[in-house]
């Protein structure tokens, strides 16, 4: 039997007859920006993939040792953004990709690790969370959580850019 295209259904013939099921759209577009949440006689929700992405990542960044969001594209265009007068403070959606389907969704989190953390794990606390946060608010099923660790953040830096000269040792 041939792959149907996404989004189309697939038949398939069982003892007791025909079966029907619903190949899911792509986890990253469609025809679509919102996918269905919900949907009832009184109507139905839509939850935008963009949100799906805001609450991954404020949820990441709620634990304990990630340090900052983002590849270093991203935290430099973002460090940028920050300086201009008017422009945007940090991006909640920095660094965080997913693919929302009409019951299911998948995230794909980029972060720096404050130095001395467990990586291991602060990423199983960070899945955890981010887990929780988007199943709980949008009621999808969140199948996956791949983390990818991009740097360590060290104390040291905190220090480098605060535009003060380090101490002098002799006086």
């Amino acid at each position: 039997m041939a792959q149907p295209q996404t989004g189309q259904t697939q038949t398939g013939s069982t003892e007791s007859g025909q079966e029907t099921r619903r190949v899911p759209d792509s986890r990253t577009g469609g025809a679509s920006p919102a996918r269905l949440a919900d949907e009832t006689s009184q109507g139905r929700t839509s939850i935008a993939a963009s949100v799906v992405q805001k609450i991954a990542g404020i949820a990441a960044k709620e634990i304990s040792g990630v340090h900052a969001m983002g590849g270093g594209v991203s935290r430099a265009f973002g460090a940028l953004r920050e300086r201009i007068p008017g422009g945007s403070a940090a991006s909640s959606t920095s660094g965080v990709q997913v693919e929302v389907g009409e019951k299911q969704a998948a995230v794909d989190l980029d972060i720096v690790v404050e130095y001395g953390a467990s990586i291991v794990d602060l990423a199983r606390a960070v899945r955890r969370n981010v887990i929780g946060a988007v199943e709980r608010m949008t009621g999808l099923e969140v199948i996956e959580v791949n983390i990818s660790v991009n740097d360590i953040h060290l104390p040291s830096e905190d220090e480098e850019s605060d535009g003060t000269a380090p101490a002098s040792r002799v006086e």
